[in-house]
């Protein structure tokens, strides 16, 4: 019997979780928050590891426990996580599976890099509501009149608000909250930020990204939408047959 480890910390990261507890497959589950381990079942099967790992980190976790196949359902844009899982993978012998997000239809304008967002957004004096998160809170620092144009939407967490506030982001414009949100919840804060412009990363249906479309539309601002890097993998459905098949 193989042990399984599956990185998470998304919405498909618990489907994952809840798909094992209902089959009763024992699994480790590693998330990098505490709200990432709040998303998972109470379960007897699943053991949760909680904490950022770098490649050697994750290579010693899965030597220690033997782990023989390893999900990553990390975030599409973990760009840097998913290197660190593949080769760690490579480095111990264990099976890796990469889930890959099924894809929407974009709309607005849709660019391909932080770098390609800042010199879109500064070619106009609009209000901007980023639902990016905080980790390009630094690249939208960038952004002219930074200070009076840009709200931002992210996860409550200890330090967050002064982490904002060092990039420049005041209290005032800061919208803590935990996702996804609905259309109605996007239309809320996109009125309470006065936005113009809605900034939103290729996140998926798991991620909310067609309520997001829904509240651009209905509020009538502009969608700008950064595509996710490409990627190739497995769909949630194909990576439960994967785990059935390398339990037997």
């Amino acid at each position: 019997m193989c042990k399984l480890l599956i990185f998470g910390g998304t919405t498909e990261g618990r489907v994952l979780a809840e798909f094992c507890t209902q089959n009763g497959i024992s699994a480790t589950v590693s998330v990098t928050t505490d709200y990432g381990a709040e998303l998972l079942p109470e379960s007897p099967f699943l053991k949760v590891c909680n904490g950022k790992l770098d490649k050697n980190e994750i290579s010693r976790l899965i030597k220690k426990n033997g782990f023989s196949v390893v999900i990553d359902a990390t975030h599409p844009y973990a760009v840097l996580a998913t290197e660190n899982i593949c080769l760690a993978c490579a480095e111990t012998g264990a099976k890796y599976y990469r889930l890959k997000r099924e894809s929407n239809q974009l709309f607005g304008a849709v660019l391909n890099s932080l770098d390609e967002l800042t010199a879109y957004l500064n070619k106009s004096n609009k209000m901007i509501l980023s639902t990016l998160g905080s980790k390009e809170i630094p690249a939208l620092s960038k952004v002219i009149n930074c200070r009076e144009r840009v709200w931002v939407r992210v996860l409550p967490a200890d330090g967050i608000v002064e982490y904002c506030k060092s990039y420049g982001i005041e209290e005032s414009r800061i919208i803590l909250g935990k996702g996804p949100f609905t259309a109605a919840q996007n239309i809320e804060h996109i009125k309470k930020s006065g936005a113009e412009i809605l900034v939103t990363k290729e996140s998926g249906a798991a991620g909310g990204y067609p309520e997001k479309v829904k509240a651009s539309e209905q509020s009538g601002v502009e969608l700008v939408t950064i595509k996710r890097p490409l990627e190739t993998g497995n769909t949630i459905d194909e990576i439960k047959k994967i785990i059935i098949k390398e339990l037997r």
